[in-house]
């Protein structure tokens, strides 16, 4: 029997959506209860969790769909694609957010930053200015996509090279 053609691109790009939406949720939820304005980081770590445990299932499910046969490049290629999908999904969020939902928001979030340098006795006020020049430009939300997306594809990378490894079964 032989296994059929899944394609790797509408597979992967399910999953990404699904990680996308989980970032989208967790920023819906820092944003109503104001954790993101008080710089709460916590709730980025469930993200930090959900990357990797949805890129090794996703390569699971992609191996058990293809008759228990995954190459390593199948199960890279599965994981980079899920990294970029799910960037692309919340850059698009990002930029509907700042630009149509809160507009305002963002120079508050850059506020909020500058003061909490500020209360740093050793951050003099030249070195609060140079960073926030950094953090202005992280601001936009087009810069930061590109970032995103370049820095979830090298991870999408990282994990799927790690389950590509131990779950490769080849004909």
């Amino acid at each position: 029997m032989e296994p059929k053609k899944l394609t790797l691109g509408k597979f992967a790009m399910n999953y990404g959506i699904i990680l996308g939406l989980i970032m989208i949720l967790i920023s819906v939820i820092t944003y109503v209860t104001g954790l993101a304005l008080e710089g709460a980081q916590w709730p980025n770590w469930i993200y930090y969790a959900a990357f990797p445990v949805i890129i090794l299932y996703a390569i699971s499910q992609f191996k058990k769909q293809n008759l228990n046969i995954l190459s390593l490049s199948q199960a890279l290629k599965i994981g980079v694609l899920i990294g970029v999908f799910s960037a692309i999904v919340i850059t698009i969020y990002s930029i509907i957010f700042n630009y149509l939902i809160d507009p305002e928001f963002m120079s508050q979030m850059m506020e909020v930053a500058r003061d909490k340098m500020l209360e740093n006795p050793q951050m003099t006020e030249e070195i609060v200015d140079q960073s926030m020049k950094f953090v202005e430009m992280f601001s936009n939300p087009a810069i930061s996509g590109a970032f995103m997306i370049a820095m979830s594809a090298i991870f999408g990378l990282i994990y799927s090279l790690i389950g590509g490894l131990i779950m490769k079964r080849e004909e």
